[in-house]
């Protein structure tokens, strides 16, 4: 058999002519460095900022940096297979999420792939995590409250639906529990529920998952884990994942509440990835684009006009503080993106005032045109009197003898104090913290002893709830108590207490 040289070569010219290659030279880079998460490339001269990239073993790593000489990229996998030379291809992708009500009551990672051992998610659309705001004029005011079933939280701070509330404090000072009780508030209040964990601790992340489904909270709720043992760039990641799973259901008209717990960890873990990419580093070595970090999050928090889907995202991000530093750099930051601020103080936890939150710096900027009209009217004083109550405190600890106005402002404060706190996963409803906010306010129970007050206004509002239904019916359909109801009530209160108190 001869073989003709002028045969194979046709047919060679044939084949090369039908070959089609998937990947264009600028399409394909090749590793310089690899190694904790971040891995340089050189090529991929049309790469965008953003874009998924394909590394061996089927890892996917996420372009940050754009150099003239390589790209940077992080990577959201172990970089185990990976080794200098490796071959890496662009897909033309940004980092998309499932979205959609099979999520509700799952646990998923920063990918949103389940980790919950339920078996896989039914979804049938994806969305990117990563998305412009919308617009001033396709929202509307926020004038719906967020009732967290916290007292001192919905009387005096009071969260409105499309609102942004930070919740700010030291370590181990109640800000996880205010999030997860408000979370368990909204069993009734057909509010949807996603819970973003950054850096936390896997046992503690099982703790709350257990408790929602104690509470019957989780089959309403998403939780999204980037744990404090995995990559930065996954915790970077994982709000931005939780943020756009919300924005699917705002956008079909629902109500969502979001926690990111918490952004200093954020925060932290950016800034890992900025150092290893080689950013310059600024105050507190963060990098100079952290503002933009948590206001392009946050910002997509609101609450939508009807004719642009009607619903709303309420964030509430935590912010952990060191020594009660309020003006550090990421602190001061959030502080200035959010609506309000919720601040929690170590020496009330430590004297057993749970929640610890500081009437006096705390604050909502929004929220009052959100709070119903009962409730304003019963709570319209409460901070005045608080504060009235610790400045003649810090004074009375020096002398005893003490004028009797002076008496009655710190026993009628100690009775406030005393209504405030509550217990963990015990939330309230409003008509129930109306009823006890009015028998306190018009003093009732100043003749009462103080380990006796729970007790009498537990009673008090069941009393009224039974007996008494149409205040409780008028508070929910009319939202506000008339004049003929306010004077009924101070009659059903005066001879309530009149035999229960003695």
């Amino acid at each position: 058999m001869r073989i003709n040289a002028n045969e194979i070569s046709s047919l060679i010219k044939e084949q090369i002519k039908q070959f089609k290659h998937q990947y264009k030279a600028e399409d394909i880079g090749k590793v310089i460095s690899v190694g904790d998460g971040i891995a340089l490339i050189y090529g991929l001269e049309n790469a965008m900022l953003n874009e998924l990239l394909l590394f061996p073993g089927d890892v996917y790593g996420l372009v940050l940096n754009l150099e003239e000489e390589h790209v940077g990229a992080v990577l959201l996998g172990t970089d185990h297979a990976i080794k200098e030379g490796d071959i890496v291809k662009r897909t033309r992708e940004v980092v998309e999420v499932p979205v959609g009500d099979g999520l509700l009551g799952r646990v998923v990672n920063a990918l949103g792939q389940p980790i919950d051992n339920l078996g896989p998610i039914a979804y049938t659309k994806k969305r990117p995590v990563e998305r412009i705001a919308p617009g001033v004029m396709t929202r509307e005011p926020v004038n719906v409250p967020l009732q967290t079933g916290i007292i001192a939280i919905d009387a005096m701070i009071p969260i409105g639906r499309g609102q942004r509330e930070l919740l700010i404090g030291d370590r181990q000072t109640g800000k996880t529990a205010i999030a997860i009780d408000t979370i368990i508030n909204q069993k009734h209040e057909k509010v949807l529920c996603v819970y973003v964990a950054i850096g936390q601790k896997n046992s503690t992340l099982a703790n709350i998952a257990q408790k929602l489904r104690e509470t019957g909270a989780m089959s309403y709720t998403t939780i999204i884990s980037a744990s404090a043992s995995e990559l930065a760039s996954l915790q970077w990641l994982a709000p931005y994942s939780g943020c756009a799973m919300a924005e699917e259901w705002m956008e079909q008209g629902k109500d969502v509440l979001i926690v990111y717990d918490d952004l200093s960890k954020h925060a932290v873990a950016y800034r890992t990835l900025s150092l290893l990419l080689r950013r310059s580093p600024g105050r507190e070595a963060f990098p100079g684009d952290i503002f933009y970090l948590h206001s392009r999050l946050l910002e997509r928090a609101c609450k939508l006009a009807p004719k642009y889907g009607g619903g709303s995202i309420t964030a509430l991000p935590i912010i952990e503080t060191q020594a009660g530093d309020n003006s550090a750099y990421i602190p001061t930051n959030v502080i200035s993106i959010t609506d309000g601020q919720i601040f929690l103080l170590t020496d009330l936890f430590n004297a057993g005032q749970r929640p610890s939150i500081d009437s006096g710096q705390s604050v909502s900027r929004v929220g009052g045109a959100a709070q119903i009209g009962a409730m304003k009217q019963v709570a319209r004083a409460l901070k005045i009197e608080l504060a009235n109550y610790r400045e003649l405190q810090s004074f009375a600890q020096f002398g005893s003898d003490l004028d009797v106005n002076t008496r009655k402002v710190l026993s009628h404060g100690a009775i406030l104090m005393e209504l405030l706190r509550q217990n963990q996963y015990e939330p309230k409803s409003v008509d129930n913290q109306i009823i006890e906010l009015f028998a306190v306010q018009n003093k009732f129970l100043e003749e009462i002893p103080i380990p006796e007050i729970k007790g009498l206004l537990r009673a008090f509002y069941d009393h009224v709830r039974v007996k008494h239904a149409f205040i409780i019916e008028e508070i929910h359909n009319v939202k506000k108590l008339s004049e003929k109801s306010l004077a009924a009530l101070k009659d059903i209160a005066r001879a309530f207490f009149a035999s229960e108190g003695k």
